[in-house]
């Protein structure tokens, strides 16, 4: 088998785990977004990237409450959290254009959730034949920018849905 390298694996195969705390609670924490990979703030939910992607503008939306369960949160959330991903298609289908996308949850370690503790919701650009040879036969994924050129090329397109729903509150 070939081996190509993709490093920004390394320290989540390496820490994953090891990990105590929540991703999603440190991220929302953090005031830097750029280091924490925030892309938007809402009241109750914040859209991020995912720092080990399935492809180019996967992005994850998740709850400011740590919580676990989707079926536990509130109508507020969950409807703010529907506004996020419907932005969020249209932004990451601008950016990258995509075919299509994968959106879901994994609630539940056995339901492969790799932060169990803290819900949060994926948004997978696709496109026709991404699931090519490589993953499948070479064990690799292929990427077409870097984790930073992704969160360059997405911030300031959620910047303008932030300054936007800025003026309508006015």
């Amino acid at each position: 088998m070939r081996y190509i390298s993709t490093p920004w694996r390394a320290e989540y195969v390496r820490n994953h785990l090891k990990m105590k705390d929540c991703i999603f609670c440190a991220a929302r924490k953090d005031r830097d977004d750029r280091r924490s990979a925030v892309l938007y703030r809402g009241k109750r939910n914040f859209v991020l990237l995912n720092r080990y992607p399935y492809s180019p503008g996967h992005l994850m939306i998740a709850p400011n409450r740590h919580l676990a369960d989707f079926a536990e949160a509130r109508a507020d959330e969950r409807d703010e959290a529907a506004e996020l991903l419907q932005v969020a298609i249209r932004i990451v289908r601008d950016r990258f254009s995509p075919g299509g996308f994968n959106v879901g949850m994994n609630l539940g370690r056995p339901a492969g959730a790799g932060v169990p503790g803290h819900y949060h919701l994926h948004l997978v650009p696709r496109w026709t034949g991404d699931a090519h040879f490589m993953p499948i036969v070479g064990g690799t994924r292929v990427f077409i920018e870097d984790l930073d050129t992704t969160y360059q090329g997405l911030r300031p397109l959620f910047d303008k849905v932030r300054a936007r729903h800025s003026r309508a509150k006015r």
